[in-house]
């Protein structure tokens, strides 16, 4: 007797695959593949999009405005549910599917899973060359889509039906597996999508796909707890693995036990509330100088679901001590071998609850708790000055924009910010009081990924208030996914900071002889200058174009109503706000970081900035 059969065309059954995949940890059950972002053109339309109508009850379908957006939503989704849900992405073939080279390459770097499904040309090739198909003179299989490779973590073009039974399977496991994930990529081609074969009916069972937490190797477990015991200033680097494991509590735990200080990264952040004394910030280039301070001088540097960027180890030069050591807590053995340390490959939160159970009775030297906690408080008042705004009617400087955002926001509340100036005062300044309050992605800094990622975030956590704190420069990249918001009721609140130009990078071409070269949004003059006048650019205007409730605030004063009316909306809502650029209200960077500077030029800012960059090289170290 044959097993039973269901005919259906390729993307009938991919849909109808996709709806019954789910992830498992700790008990609690996900669905996989919450819903599919897509834009359609000929290369999907009759294929993917024919099969979301088709099933339109078991596969939610969002419409996007921008690929390149689609992905990011996806990604912000992922993140906010720990990577135990994702979102899929369709497009068709050509500029649809190029476009998600850069969300993709997001994804991947930033370890979170996101399905892209573009169209692709005609695998029996009787239309050829398609319309937008791009032809190799001597590999006729290639495509746009081969671009899709190098930031995929799992890539298959899907050339006949019967295929994609064992690609699909593969797309499900990289996904959910912790040490893997990233973007994975099925090009679809468009006559493939819409053949129909008779699948068998195990191929649309409920399947679930268990999400591990690998404990440690007992040997690697004993020679980190002797590591520990061993160390006079150890210090914990908090990473992104600490947020997708669920670990904080683990961490707390120990950090209760032993007095090990905590500084995060970027996407550690949060790790710890903001007001646990043993938290002390950011680390690395935006870091905080209790941090950075006690960086320098740790003698072993606990590193805890991190990457190690740049910015985090200020380019190899924070971690001065001769004799510092590193133990690496990670979940990928490639991380945890950086920096030559000791290992402990394991789920940061079955690895910190064993360290924790083994280190018991240890604690570290009161007197090195009394020095970091000090610490803790000289920059807990910096904090405090740079917030601060004494006079209403005043003009708001970036640093009290983030002051009184920290008044009004909840516990609860999401701040989700990429790139630009922001991410630093960010690192340095935000008082994180929950694991999913700050959403900085800077393993990319892709400018655009704040208001597509609060669209992500707000489908996952529905009545969550969720922020995207983006600059003027980053605006202009992607503000498309507004009418999205829009179109799906989706109150995601938005605070545009004009500031008239690229603040970061003017910052730092000035640092390194550049003289701020193309990074002011002004008139040119006829001999090329810039005469200083800003742009008549509305941004506010345009927001409200796109179907946003605005508010404009000019003052400190107008500022905090905004706010406060703003978290209250039910629905999309910007808050648009001028900032006075001229005083340094933010905290110097404490650290630095690398951006090689001319070796020659004929102009004195470029020598100057060179011969600063040869002082600053000089302290880098191979940690070997």
């Amino acid at each position: 007797m044959s097993a039973a059969t269901r005919r259906l065309t390729t993307a009938q059954a991919l849909v109808r695959f996709l709806a019954a995949q789910y992830t498992e940890r700790d008990g609690v059950r996900h669905r996989l593949i919450a819903g599919t972002w897509g834009i359609f053109g000929h290369g999907n339309v009759a294929g993917l999009g024919q099969a979301l109508v088709e099933y339109a009850d078991v596969m939610p379908y969002h419409q996007g405005r921008s690929e390149q957006a689609m992905v990011h939503a996806a990604v912000g989704h992922a993140r906010q549910l720990n990577r135990l849900s994702a979102q899929a992405v369709t497009t068709s073939i050509g500029p649809g599917a190029t476009n998600l080279v850069t969300g993709a390459a997001l994804a991947t770097i930033n370890r979170l899973p996101v399905l892209l499904l573009p169209g692709d040309y005609f695998a029996s090739h009787a239309a050829d060359p398609l319309l937008q198909q791009l032809e190799h003179p001597i590999e006729a299989d290639v495509s746009v889509n081969d671009t899709l490779r190098p930031v995929s973590r799992y890539f298959d073009r899907v050339t006949r039906p019967e295929a994609l039974i064992a690609s699909a399977l593969q797309a499900m496991r990289v996904l959910t597996d912790p040490a893997e994930t990233g973007a994975v990529t099925l090009a679809l081609p468009q006559d493939v999508q819409a053949e129909a074969y008779d699948w068998p009916e195990e191929f649309f069972a409920d399947r679930v796909w268990r999400v591990r937490r690998p404990a440690p190797d007992p040997v690697e477990l004993t020679e980190a707890v002797r590591a520990v015991r061993a160390a006079e200033r150890p210090l914990i680097v908090a990473g992104g693995g600490i947020h997708h494991s669920e670990a904080e509590e683990a961490l707390k735990a120990l950090v209760d036990a032993t007095g090990i200080p905590v500084a995060s990264t970027q996407a550690g952040k949060g790790a710890l509330r903001h007001d646990h004394p043993a938290d002390l910030g950011g680390i690395g280039h935006t870091g905080t100088a209790v941090s950075d301070d006690l960086a320098r001088t740790a003698d072993l540097v606990i590193g805890v679901g991190t990457r190690y960027s740049d910015f985090t180890t200020a380019s190899g030069t924070l971690f001065q001590r001769p004799d510092v050591r590193f133990l690496n807590l990670n979940i990928t053995a490639f991380d945890a071998h950086k920096l030559a340390a000791r290992t402990l490959v394991c789920d940061a939160r079955t690895g910190l609850t064993a360290l924790a159970e083994a280190l018991s009775g240890h604690r570290v030297d009161a007197a090195y708790e009394s020095e970091y906690r000090a610490g803790k408080t000289r920059w807990d008042e910096t904090v405090a000055a740079a917030y601060r705004a004494d006079d209403d009617s005043a003009v708001p400087t970036q640093t009290q924009v983030l002051g009184a955002l920290d008044a009004v926001v909840g516990d609860e509340d999401v701040v989700i910010n990429a790139a630009g100036s922001l991410p630093g005062d960010l690192h340095k300044l935000w008082r994180a009081r929950s694991p999913r309050q700050y959403h900085l992605e800077y393993g990319y800094s892709c400018m655009g990924y704040e208001i597509p990622a609060a669209l992500g975030v707000q489908q996952a956590a529905p009545g969550t208030p969720v922020w995207a704190l983006v600059g003027d420069g980053t605006y202009l990249m992607n503000p498309t996914e507004i009418v999205t918001a829009v179109q799906e009721n989706l109150p995601v609140k938005l605070v545009l900071v004009q500031n008239h130009g690229y603040a970061s990078i003017g910052g730092l071409s000035e640092s390194v002889g550049a003289e701020r070269f193309g990074t002011d949004y002004r008139h040119r003059a006829a001999d090329g200058t810039f005469t200083g006048a800003p742009l008549p650019v509305d941004l506010a205007a345009n927001a409200a174009s796109l179907g946003m409730d605005v508010l404009r605030a000019k003052t400190v004063g107008e500022l905090r109503e905004a706010l406060r009316t703003a978290r209250s909306a039910d629905r999309p809502t910007c808050v648009y706000v001028e900032t006075d650029p001229a005083p340094p209200t933010a905290p110097p960077a404490e650290a630095w970081w690398d951006v090689p500077v001319a070796e020659v030029s004929a102009r004195a800012a470029a020598t100057d900035a060179r011969a600063e960059y040869e002082r600053a090289v000089a302290d880098r170290r191979r940690h070997l």
